[in-house]
């Protein structure tokens, strides 16, 4: 009989024991927050630009996830009248959700990878860029305060050999969030 309703999913082992196996809707939980990915999704899908939007938890570092958008837009990207501008729509998310619900990273795609089925297939969603995370138009850090700084958030947000950290770049907008916080403030002492 059912002793209460929730959206895990579970079995009952031979040993009488019941094994978690997930989720059976598309809540996650990040640093603490459980977030139901839906309620991002339908606030990109209101944006006149935008035709698909998906937003999935990424753990591409381990101990590291992060809300990562997948969008594709319904004019084409040789159209610049009408081209989406993501800072544009992350400044809008920010006014509608909360700011542990706002993706770290926006992938712009053609279109959705698909299932023989027909459905989306989260697995064939690719890893984010440098490119997806928000930054500020590049200036060089000015001494070895800013130039140290530079290199810690680097490595503690695994943005790669390629990632060019400036003087006007966000911490929590390039994928920081509080727990990278402490590990930042070790590495400064």
């Amino acid at each position: 009989a059912r002793l209460y309703k929730t959206g895990d999913l579970g079995r009952w082992r031979a040993d009488g024991n019941i094994e978690y196996l997930g989720r059976n809707d598309h809540q996650v939980k990040i640093r603490g927050y459980r977030i139901e990915v839906g309620e991002i999704e339908a606030q990109l899908n209101r944006h006149p630009q935008i035709r698909e939007a998906v937003v999935i938890a990424r753990e591409d570092q381990p101990g590291d996830k992060r809300l990562v958008a997948y969008l594709t837009a319904k004019a084409a990207k040789d159209d610049s009248a009408n081209a989406l501008s993501i800072e544009e729509l992350r400044a809008q998310l920010k006014t509608l959700l909360p700011e542990y619900m706002v993706p770290s990273a926006f992938v712009l795609l053609e279109s959705l990878p698909l299932t023989p089925n027909g459905k989306l297939d989260r697995k064939a969603l690719p890893a984010p860029e440098l490119g997806a995370y928000a930054s500020q138009e590049y200036v060089a850090p000015e001494g070895e305060i800013e130039e140290t700084l530079a290199g810690i958030w680097q490595d503690i947000l695994h943005l790669g050999e390629q990632a060019r950290i400036g003087r006007h770049d966000n911490f929590f907008d390039l994928g920081g969030h509080s727990l990278l916080i402490v590990q930042m403030q070790e590495r400064l002492r």
